[in-house]
Protein backbone atom coordinates (compact mmCIF):
# COMPACT_ATOMS: atom_id res chain seq x y z
CA UNK A 1 0.00 0.00 0.00
CA UNK A 2 1.37 3.41 -0.96
CA UNK A 3 2.30 5.73 1.85
CA UNK A 4 0.95 9.29 1.68
CA UNK A 5 3.59 11.75 0.52
CA UNK A 6 3.19 15.39 1.53
CA UNK A 7 4.19 18.32 -0.66
CA UNK A 8 7.59 18.58 0.98
CA UNK A 9 8.70 15.11 -0.16
CA UNK A 10 7.38 15.21 -3.71
CA UNK A 11 9.77 15.01 -6.64
CA UNK A 12 9.87 17.48 -9.48
CA UNK A 13 11.18 17.25 -13.03
CA UNK A 14 12.95 20.10 -14.81
CA UNK A 15 13.07 20.03 -18.59
CA UNK A 16 16.02 22.18 -19.70
CA UNK A 17 16.93 23.77 -23.01
CA UNK A 18 19.83 22.03 -24.71
CA UNK A 19 21.85 25.19 -25.34
CA UNK A 20 24.26 26.95 -22.99
CA UNK A 21 24.52 23.56 -21.29
CA UNK A 22 27.49 24.60 -19.13
CA UNK A 23 25.50 27.47 -17.63
CA UNK A 24 22.40 25.56 -16.52
CA UNK A 25 23.51 24.07 -13.20
CA UNK A 26 24.95 27.31 -11.74
CA UNK A 27 21.79 29.17 -12.80
CA UNK A 28 19.39 26.73 -11.14
CA UNK A 29 21.54 26.56 -7.99
CA UNK A 30 21.66 30.37 -7.78
CA UNK A 31 17.88 30.69 -8.16
CA UNK A 32 17.26 28.07 -5.49
CA UNK A 33 19.70 29.80 -3.13
CA UNK A 34 17.61 32.97 -3.43
CA UNK A 35 14.98 30.99 -1.49
CA UNK A 36 17.59 29.34 0.74
CA UNK A 37 16.77 25.98 -0.80
CA UNK A 38 19.30 23.22 -1.62
CA UNK A 39 19.92 21.62 -4.98
CA UNK A 40 19.08 18.00 -4.19
CA UNK A 41 18.74 15.58 -7.07
CA UNK A 42 18.54 11.86 -7.78
CA UNK A 43 21.43 9.39 -7.62
CA UNK A 44 21.34 9.06 -11.42
CA UNK A 45 21.71 12.80 -12.02
CA UNK A 46 23.56 13.78 -15.20
CA UNK A 47 24.38 17.46 -15.71
CA UNK A 48 24.33 17.06 -19.51
CA UNK A 49 20.85 15.50 -19.55
CA UNK A 50 17.89 17.73 -20.49
CA UNK A 51 15.84 16.18 -17.64
CA UNK A 52 16.68 16.74 -13.97
CA UNK A 53 14.83 15.22 -11.02
CA UNK A 54 14.77 17.45 -7.93
CA UNK A 55 13.61 16.65 -4.42
CA UNK A 56 13.29 18.38 -1.07
CA UNK A 57 11.44 21.33 -2.64
CA UNK A 58 7.93 22.72 -2.67
CA UNK A 59 5.84 23.67 -5.68
CA UNK A 60 6.34 27.33 -4.73
CA UNK A 61 10.10 26.80 -4.94
CA UNK A 62 9.75 25.38 -8.44
CA UNK A 63 7.47 28.23 -9.56
CA UNK A 64 9.98 30.75 -8.22
CA UNK A 65 12.82 29.18 -10.23
CA UNK A 66 10.74 29.00 -13.40
CA UNK A 67 9.72 32.66 -13.05
CA UNK A 68 13.36 33.59 -13.75
CA UNK A 69 15.28 30.83 -15.50
CA UNK A 70 16.14 31.14 -19.18
CA UNK A 71 17.88 27.75 -19.20
CA UNK A 72 14.79 25.87 -18.03
CA UNK A 73 11.93 25.19 -20.44
CA UNK A 74 9.27 23.54 -18.26
CA UNK A 75 8.73 21.99 -14.84
CA UNK A 76 6.53 19.12 -13.67
CA UNK A 77 5.42 17.35 -10.53
CA UNK A 78 6.92 13.94 -11.25
CA UNK A 79 4.35 11.15 -10.89
CA UNK A 80 6.39 8.32 -12.37
CA UNK A 81 9.40 7.39 -14.47
CA UNK A 82 11.30 4.39 -15.78
CA UNK A 83 13.54 3.05 -18.52
CA UNK A 84 10.69 1.09 -20.10
CA UNK A 85 6.92 1.47 -20.41
CA UNK A 86 6.46 -1.34 -17.88
CA UNK A 87 8.71 0.44 -15.36
CA UNK A 88 6.81 3.67 -15.96
CA UNK A 89 3.48 1.90 -15.37
CA UNK A 90 4.73 0.34 -12.12
CA UNK A 91 6.08 3.69 -10.95
CA UNK A 92 2.80 5.48 -11.71
CA UNK A 93 0.72 2.83 -9.92
CA UNK A 94 2.94 3.25 -6.85
CA UNK A 95 2.46 7.02 -6.75
CA UNK A 96 0.06 7.96 -3.90
CA UNK A 97 -3.51 8.25 -5.16
CA UNK A 98 -4.08 11.06 -2.65
CA UNK A 99 -1.56 13.21 -4.52
CA UNK A 100 -3.20 12.55 -7.88
CA UNK A 101 -6.81 12.96 -6.79
CA UNK A 102 -7.10 16.80 -6.82
CA UNK A 103 -6.18 16.87 -10.51
CA UNK A 104 -8.34 13.96 -11.70
CA UNK A 105 -11.77 15.16 -10.51
CA UNK A 106 -14.84 14.54 -12.63
CA UNK A 107 -15.66 18.24 -12.97
CA UNK A 108 -12.13 19.17 -14.17
CA UNK A 109 -10.64 19.46 -17.66
CA UNK A 110 -7.24 18.22 -18.79
CA UNK A 111 -5.00 17.30 -21.70
CA UNK A 112 -1.92 15.12 -22.14
CA UNK A 113 1.08 16.22 -24.21
CA UNK A 114 3.85 13.99 -25.54
CA UNK A 115 7.37 15.40 -25.78
CA UNK A 116 10.34 13.52 -27.21
CA UNK A 117 13.94 14.70 -26.95
CA UNK A 118 16.13 13.93 -30.01
CA UNK A 119 13.37 12.14 -31.90
CA UNK A 120 10.25 13.17 -33.81
CA UNK A 121 7.11 11.05 -33.54
CA UNK A 122 4.24 11.12 -36.02
CA UNK A 123 0.80 12.01 -34.69
CA UNK A 124 -0.41 8.39 -34.76
CA UNK A 125 2.44 7.23 -32.52
CA UNK A 126 1.78 10.05 -30.06
CA UNK A 127 -1.86 9.01 -29.75
CA UNK A 128 -0.80 5.41 -29.08
CA UNK A 129 1.40 6.51 -26.23
CA UNK A 130 -1.42 8.56 -24.71
CA UNK A 131 -3.87 5.67 -25.05
CA UNK A 132 -1.38 3.42 -23.22
CA UNK A 133 -1.94 5.58 -20.11
CA UNK A 134 -5.60 4.49 -19.82
CA UNK A 135 -4.83 2.75 -16.53
CA UNK A 136 -4.63 6.16 -14.83
CA UNK A 137 -7.93 7.18 -13.19
CA UNK A 138 -8.71 10.29 -15.24
CA UNK A 139 -12.35 11.28 -14.59
CA UNK A 140 -12.43 14.75 -16.10
CA UNK A 141 -13.11 15.97 -19.61
CA UNK A 142 -10.45 16.37 -22.28
CA UNK A 143 -9.99 19.99 -23.33
CA UNK A 144 -7.15 20.63 -25.78
CA UNK A 145 -7.55 24.42 -25.95
CA UNK A 146 -7.90 25.62 -22.36
CA UNK A 147 -7.55 22.77 -19.84
CA UNK A 148 -7.34 23.25 -16.08
CA UNK A 149 -4.58 20.65 -15.79
CA UNK A 150 -1.86 19.68 -18.26
CA UNK A 151 0.03 16.40 -18.06
CA UNK A 152 3.07 15.43 -20.08
CA UNK A 153 4.75 12.22 -21.17
CA UNK A 154 8.43 12.95 -21.81
CA UNK A 155 10.84 10.57 -23.52
CA UNK A 156 14.63 10.90 -23.66
CA UNK A 157 16.31 9.40 -26.73
CA UNK A 158 19.80 10.59 -25.86
CA UNK A 159 21.77 13.47 -27.33
CA UNK A 160 23.37 11.89 -30.41
CA UNK A 161 21.34 12.82 -33.52
CA UNK A 162 23.32 10.26 -35.54
CA UNK A 163 22.47 7.36 -33.26
CA UNK A 164 18.81 7.59 -32.24
CA UNK A 165 17.54 4.40 -30.56
CA UNK A 166 14.21 2.77 -31.35
CA UNK A 167 13.12 2.96 -27.70
CA UNK A 168 13.81 5.83 -25.27
CA UNK A 169 16.52 5.63 -22.61
CA UNK A 170 14.14 7.09 -20.03
CA UNK A 171 10.43 7.96 -19.78
CA UNK A 172 8.80 10.47 -17.42
CA UNK A 173 5.20 11.38 -16.65
CA UNK A 174 4.04 14.31 -14.57
CA UNK A 175 1.76 17.28 -14.04
CA UNK A 176 2.88 20.52 -15.66
CA UNK A 177 3.60 23.31 -13.17
CA UNK A 178 5.20 26.22 -15.04
CA UNK A 179 7.31 27.21 -18.03
CA UNK A 180 10.64 29.05 -17.86
CA UNK A 181 11.39 32.48 -19.29
CA UNK A 182 12.73 31.50 -22.70
CA UNK A 183 10.45 34.12 -24.22
CA UNK A 184 12.76 36.81 -22.81
CA UNK A 185 15.43 35.77 -25.33
CA UNK A 186 13.09 36.82 -28.14
CA UNK A 187 11.43 39.86 -26.56
CA UNK A 188 14.76 41.33 -25.41
CA UNK A 189 16.67 40.46 -28.59
CA UNK A 190 19.33 43.05 -29.46
CA UNK A 191 17.87 43.10 -32.98
CA UNK A 192 14.83 44.87 -31.55
CA UNK A 193 16.72 47.08 -29.10
CA UNK A 194 16.77 50.86 -29.42
CA UNK A 195 20.50 51.31 -28.71
CA UNK A 196 23.13 48.68 -29.58
CA UNK A 197 26.84 48.48 -30.30
CA UNK A 198 29.36 46.04 -31.75
CA UNK A 199 29.72 44.26 -28.42
CA UNK A 200 26.12 44.31 -27.09
CA UNK A 201 25.64 41.15 -25.03
CA UNK A 202 23.23 38.50 -26.31
CA UNK A 203 19.90 38.69 -24.42
CA UNK A 204 19.96 35.07 -23.28
CA UNK A 205 23.48 35.35 -21.84
CA UNK A 206 22.61 38.68 -20.20
CA UNK A 207 19.76 37.07 -18.26
CA UNK A 208 21.93 34.06 -17.37
CA UNK A 209 24.53 36.44 -15.95
CA UNK A 210 21.88 38.29 -13.93
CA UNK A 211 20.62 34.97 -12.53
CA UNK A 212 24.15 33.78 -11.68
CA UNK A 213 24.56 37.08 -9.81
CA UNK A 214 21.32 36.42 -7.87
CA UNK A 215 20.08 39.88 -8.82
CA UNK A 216 16.77 40.70 -7.14
CA UNK A 217 14.41 43.62 -6.57
CA UNK A 218 15.94 46.73 -4.95
CA UNK A 219 19.53 45.52 -5.40
CA UNK A 220 22.13 47.98 -6.67
CA UNK A 221 24.03 46.50 -9.63
CA UNK A 222 27.13 47.98 -11.25
CA UNK A 223 28.87 47.37 -14.59
CA UNK A 224 32.35 48.99 -14.80
CA UNK A 225 32.58 48.27 -18.57
CA UNK A 226 28.98 49.15 -19.34
CA UNK A 227 29.18 49.68 -23.12
CA UNK A 228 25.61 49.89 -24.48
CA UNK A 229 24.13 48.61 -21.22
CA UNK A 230 22.83 45.17 -22.19
CA UNK A 231 23.65 43.77 -18.74
CA UNK A 232 21.90 46.71 -17.05
CA UNK A 233 18.78 45.98 -19.10
CA UNK A 234 18.71 42.35 -17.92
CA UNK A 235 19.34 43.23 -14.25
CA UNK A 236 16.66 45.93 -14.25
CA UNK A 237 14.15 43.37 -15.55
CA UNK A 238 14.48 41.64 -12.17
CA UNK A 239 13.87 44.89 -10.29
CA UNK A 240 17.45 45.99 -9.54
CA UNK A 241 18.67 49.57 -9.64
CA UNK A 242 21.49 49.79 -12.20
CA UNK A 243 24.48 52.00 -12.92
CA UNK A 244 27.74 51.77 -14.80
CA UNK A 245 30.84 53.41 -16.21
CA UNK A 246 32.82 53.21 -19.44
CA UNK A 247 35.88 54.93 -20.83
CA UNK A 248 34.22 55.48 -24.23
CA UNK A 249 32.63 58.95 -24.22
CA UNK A 250 30.75 58.39 -27.50
CA UNK A 251 29.15 55.14 -26.31
CA UNK A 252 28.08 56.57 -22.95
CA UNK A 253 26.48 59.59 -24.62
CA UNK A 254 25.08 57.67 -27.59
CA UNK A 255 26.83 59.69 -30.28
CA UNK A 256 29.00 58.84 -33.26
CA UNK A 257 28.73 56.11 -35.87
CA UNK A 258 25.88 53.63 -35.62
CA UNK A 259 26.37 49.86 -35.40
CA UNK A 260 23.24 49.05 -37.39
CA UNK A 261 23.30 48.17 -41.05
CA UNK A 262 22.24 50.98 -43.40
CA UNK A 263 22.51 53.58 -40.61
CA UNK A 264 25.54 55.89 -40.62
CA UNK A 265 25.08 57.87 -37.39
CA UNK A 266 23.31 57.22 -34.10
CA UNK A 267 19.98 58.95 -33.55
CA UNK A 268 19.28 61.73 -31.01
CA UNK A 269 17.87 59.35 -28.38
CA UNK A 270 20.09 56.28 -28.77
CA UNK A 271 21.50 55.73 -25.28
CA UNK A 272 21.37 53.34 -22.34
CA UNK A 273 18.55 55.18 -20.62
CA UNK A 274 16.41 54.84 -23.76
CA UNK A 275 16.96 51.07 -23.66
CA UNK A 276 15.56 50.84 -20.14
CA UNK A 277 12.69 53.09 -21.17
CA UNK A 278 11.95 50.69 -24.02
CA UNK A 279 11.41 47.85 -21.53
CA UNK A 280 9.58 49.88 -18.90
CA UNK A 281 12.39 49.99 -16.31
CA UNK A 282 13.62 53.57 -16.67
CA UNK A 283 12.72 54.24 -13.01
CA UNK A 284 15.51 51.80 -12.04
CA UNK A 285 18.17 53.68 -14.02
CA UNK A 286 20.59 55.37 -11.60
CA UNK A 287 23.14 56.75 -14.07
CA UNK A 288 26.14 55.94 -16.26
CA UNK A 289 29.37 57.92 -16.31
CA UNK A 290 32.46 58.31 -18.45
CA UNK A 291 35.18 56.86 -16.25
CA UNK A 292 38.33 54.77 -16.38
CA UNK A 293 37.93 51.43 -14.58
CA UNK A 294 41.59 51.51 -13.59
CA UNK A 295 41.17 54.78 -11.65
CA UNK A 296 39.38 54.80 -8.25
CA UNK A 297 36.12 56.70 -8.45
CA UNK A 298 33.94 55.48 -5.59
CA UNK A 299 34.05 55.96 -1.83
CA UNK A 300 35.96 53.25 -0.01
CA UNK A 301 32.86 51.48 1.29
CA UNK A 302 30.75 48.58 0.11
CA UNK A 303 27.99 49.82 -2.17
CA UNK A 304 26.96 47.15 -4.66
CA UNK A 305 24.91 43.98 -4.30
CA UNK A 306 26.33 42.66 -7.56
CA UNK A 307 28.93 43.57 -10.18
CA UNK A 308 28.03 42.12 -13.58
CA UNK A 309 30.36 42.92 -16.46
CA UNK A 310 32.03 41.91 -19.71
CA UNK A 311 35.55 43.41 -19.71
CA UNK A 312 37.14 44.26 -23.08
CA UNK A 313 39.67 41.72 -24.30
CA UNK A 314 40.70 43.09 -27.65
CA UNK A 315 38.46 41.21 -30.07
CA UNK A 316 35.93 43.87 -31.08
CA UNK A 317 36.80 46.50 -28.47
CA UNK A 318 40.31 47.61 -27.54
CA UNK A 319 41.69 47.32 -24.02
CA UNK A 320 42.57 50.92 -23.13
CA UNK A 321 42.87 53.13 -20.07
CA UNK A 322 43.68 56.79 -19.58
CA UNK A 323 47.33 57.74 -19.30
CA UNK A 324 50.49 58.06 -21.38
CA UNK A 325 54.04 56.75 -21.41
CA UNK A 326 55.16 60.25 -22.38
CA UNK A 327 55.87 63.06 -19.96
CA UNK A 328 52.69 64.67 -18.66
CA UNK A 329 52.09 68.00 -20.34
CA UNK A 330 50.20 70.60 -18.31
CA UNK A 331 47.21 72.02 -20.24
CA UNK A 332 46.94 75.77 -20.88
CA UNK A 333 45.56 77.86 -18.01
CA UNK A 334 42.58 78.96 -20.10
CA UNK A 335 41.70 75.35 -21.03
CA UNK A 336 38.05 74.68 -20.14
CA UNK A 337 38.12 70.88 -20.60
CA UNK A 338 34.79 70.78 -22.43
CA UNK A 339 36.20 69.13 -25.55
CA UNK A 340 38.98 67.20 -23.88
CA UNK A 341 39.69 63.71 -25.18
CA UNK A 342 41.98 61.95 -22.68
CA UNK A 343 45.16 60.28 -23.87
CA UNK A 344 44.88 56.50 -23.56
CA UNK A 345 47.37 53.69 -23.25
CA UNK A 346 47.36 49.88 -23.18
CA UNK A 347 45.38 48.26 -20.36
CA UNK A 348 46.83 44.77 -19.97
CA UNK A 349 44.44 41.91 -19.32
CA UNK A 350 46.38 41.01 -16.18
CA UNK A 351 45.72 44.55 -14.89
CA UNK A 352 42.07 44.49 -15.92
CA UNK A 353 41.34 41.37 -13.88
CA UNK A 354 43.51 42.43 -10.93
CA UNK A 355 41.70 45.79 -10.76
CA UNK A 356 38.29 44.16 -11.21
CA UNK A 357 38.76 41.62 -8.42
CA UNK A 358 40.23 44.22 -6.06
CA UNK A 359 37.36 46.57 -6.81
CA UNK A 360 34.81 43.82 -6.13
CA UNK A 361 36.51 42.93 -2.84
CA UNK A 362 36.19 46.52 -1.64
CA UNK A 363 32.84 47.55 -3.09
CA UNK A 364 30.61 44.45 -2.93
CA UNK A 365 28.51 43.84 0.15
CA UNK A 366 29.22 40.56 1.95
CA UNK A 367 27.51 37.82 -0.02
CA UNK A 368 27.46 39.98 -3.14
CA UNK A 369 28.56 38.43 -6.42
CA UNK A 370 31.00 39.35 -9.18
CA UNK A 371 30.20 37.97 -12.66
CA UNK A 372 32.64 38.48 -15.53
CA UNK A 373 33.97 36.88 -18.73
CA UNK A 374 37.52 35.51 -18.97
CA UNK A 375 38.96 34.94 -22.50
CA UNK A 376 40.80 31.63 -22.92
CA UNK A 377 43.09 29.95 -25.45
CA UNK A 378 41.73 26.42 -25.16
CA UNK A 379 44.88 24.33 -25.85
CA UNK A 380 46.65 26.08 -22.95
CA UNK A 381 43.72 26.39 -20.55
CA UNK A 382 43.80 24.99 -17.02
CA UNK A 383 41.78 25.92 -13.96
CA UNK A 384 44.82 27.59 -12.39
CA UNK A 385 44.45 30.37 -15.00
CA UNK A 386 41.29 31.70 -13.31
CA UNK A 387 42.25 34.73 -11.18
CA UNK A 388 41.59 34.49 -7.44
CA UNK A 389 41.28 36.95 -4.57
CA UNK A 390 41.42 36.26 -0.81
CA UNK A 391 38.05 37.94 -0.29
CA UNK A 392 36.24 36.22 -3.17
CA UNK A 393 35.17 32.58 -3.40
CA UNK A 394 34.87 30.96 -6.84
CA UNK A 395 31.29 29.71 -7.31
CA UNK A 396 31.20 28.57 -10.93
CA UNK A 397 33.23 28.56 -14.14
CA UNK A 398 31.27 28.03 -17.38
CA UNK A 399 32.67 27.85 -20.90
CA UNK A 400 31.24 29.39 -24.05
CA UNK A 401 33.18 28.10 -27.06
CA UNK A 402 34.06 30.78 -29.64
CA UNK A 403 36.16 28.69 -32.03
CA UNK A 404 38.18 25.48 -32.08
CA UNK A 405 41.00 27.20 -30.18
CA UNK A 406 39.34 30.06 -28.29
CA UNK A 407 36.57 30.41 -25.76
CA UNK A 408 35.49 32.64 -22.94
CA UNK A 409 34.50 31.54 -19.46
CA UNK A 410 31.79 33.07 -17.31
CA UNK A 411 33.29 33.37 -13.85
CA UNK A 412 31.04 33.73 -10.79
CA UNK A 413 32.61 34.77 -7.49
CA UNK A 414 31.05 35.64 -4.13
CA UNK A 415 32.45 37.99 -1.51
CA UNK A 416 33.01 35.99 1.67
CA UNK A 417 35.18 38.34 3.76
CA UNK A 418 36.13 42.00 4.09
CA UNK A 419 39.50 43.02 2.62
CA UNK A 420 42.59 43.61 4.73
CA UNK A 421 45.70 45.63 3.90
CA UNK A 422 47.60 42.44 3.05
CA UNK A 423 45.02 41.53 0.38
CA UNK A 424 45.61 44.63 -1.77
CA UNK A 425 48.72 43.36 -3.56
CA UNK A 426 48.11 39.63 -3.22
CA UNK A 427 47.64 39.27 -6.97
CA UNK A 428 51.27 40.25 -7.65
CA UNK A 429 52.49 36.97 -6.17
CA UNK A 430 49.61 34.91 -7.55
CA UNK A 431 50.69 32.70 -10.49
CA UNK A 432 47.11 32.67 -11.73
CA UNK A 433 47.65 36.11 -13.26
CA UNK A 434 50.80 35.26 -15.22
CA UNK A 435 49.14 33.85 -18.39
CA UNK A 436 48.10 37.41 -19.29
CA UNK A 437 51.10 39.29 -17.86
CA UNK A 438 52.69 41.76 -20.30
CA UNK A 439 50.11 41.34 -23.07
CA UNK A 440 48.03 44.19 -24.36
CA UNK A 441 45.02 42.18 -25.47
CA UNK A 442 43.57 38.76 -26.09
CA UNK A 443 44.03 39.25 -29.83
CA UNK A 444 47.76 39.98 -29.56
CA UNK A 445 48.44 37.06 -27.21
CA UNK A 446 46.48 34.37 -28.99
CA UNK A 447 45.57 35.25 -32.57
CA UNK A 448 48.91 36.74 -33.67
CA UNK A 449 50.85 33.92 -32.06
CA UNK A 450 48.53 31.30 -33.50
CA UNK A 451 49.04 32.34 -37.13
CA UNK A 452 52.81 32.23 -36.71
CA UNK A 453 52.66 28.87 -34.96
CA UNK A 454 50.74 27.39 -37.89
CA UNK A 455 53.12 28.92 -40.42
CA UNK A 456 50.34 30.70 -42.23
CA UNK A 457 52.16 34.01 -42.13
CA UNK A 458 55.72 32.95 -42.96
CA UNK A 459 56.42 36.35 -44.47
CA UNK A 460 54.58 38.35 -41.84
CA UNK A 461 56.15 41.31 -40.06
CA UNK A 462 58.75 40.10 -37.51
CA UNK A 463 57.55 39.90 -33.92
CA UNK A 464 58.32 43.02 -31.90
CA UNK A 465 60.81 42.66 -29.12
CA UNK A 466 59.33 43.04 -25.67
Amino acid sequence: MAVYCGRACRKYLLHLAHDNVDFRLPEIKALLSLRNRPFDTSETFSEKSPFWQLKGLSEDDIRSVMSRTVCGKSSFELWGHGTTTDELRTSLLEYPAENMAPYLQQNSTYKINVYTFNKTLVFKDRIKKIDALDFLPFKGTVNLKDPEHIFCLLEDYGSDPNDIPEEPFHIFFGRWIADGQRELIRSYSVKKRHFIGNTSMDAGLSFIMANHAKVKADDLVYDPFVGTGSLLVACSHFGAYVCGTDIDYNTIHGIGKASRKNQKWRGPDENIRANLRQYGTESLYVDVMVSDASKPLWRKTAQFDAIVTDPPYGIRESTRRTGSHKDIIKPPEDFSGESHVPVSMAYHLSDIFADLLNFAAHHLVLGGRLIYWLPIYRPEYCEEMVPLHPCLTLISNCEQTLSSHTSRRLITMEKTKEPEDSDRLSHLADPRFTPYQGHNSFREKYFSGLTKKNGKDAKATPKNKE
